[in-house]
């Protein structure tokens, strides 16, 4: 009998001062008996840095042909592809071809490596961008996640502030490209 995902339910009031989006999210997220808490935990902080209209999280690991998040049109185009971890080039040039935009959200403690390595084929594609979350901020951001949240989320001048109401963390992305 395979296993089954564990169901989190975040209730997360965005305030995202730098793209002036400000928002209530109610959001349920699976996450996959092989995924870390610390991936779960990026591939929320992705939406919000990303919240818009149609962002929506997609089957993820259960299936190689679909991204972590994804926004489509109206009209049913892929507007926007989104990655989390340290995807192979093949895969974001796959995805470059696909979408309209790509952003891939590195982390982990190998994500300096990942960047040395295939920084130069991944430079060359077109419509992307990467950026890096330190790992240690990825982990104390973590700490604040239950499988019920409610969490204040800050985006003020690239900084990332989470706050659960007890305790608080916060990140500043790097953009690497």
């Amino acid at each position: 009998m395979a296993l089954k995902p564990t169901i989190y339910k975040a209730q997360i009031q965005l305030a995202d001062s730098d793209r002036n989006q400000f928002d209530n999210l109610s959001l349920t997220i699976a996450c996959h008996p092989s995924e870390t808490l610390e991936r779960m935990t990026v591939r929320l902080l992705a939406y919000c840095l990303q919240a818009q209209r149609g962002l929506e999280f997609s089957k993820g690991l259960s299936t190689n042909e679909e991204p972590d998040l994804w926004r489509h049109s109206d009209s049913g185009e892929l507007v926007q592809w989104i990655e989390v971890g340290q995807p192979e080039e093949p895969r974001l040039r796959k995805a470059c071809g696909k979408s309209r935009e790509v952003v891939v959200y590195a982390f982990g403690k190998s994500a300096d490596t990942w960047w040395k390595l295939n920084s130069d084929l991944i430079a060359k594609l077109p419509r992307l961008a990467v950026w890096q979350f330190e790992w240690q901020e990825v982990e104390a951001v973590t700490a604040l996640v239950d499988r019920t949240m409610n969490l204040n989320v800050s985006i003020v001048g690239g900084v990332i502030y989470v706050d659960n109401g007890a305790d608080s963390a916060s990140l500043e992305p790097i953009r690497l490209l």
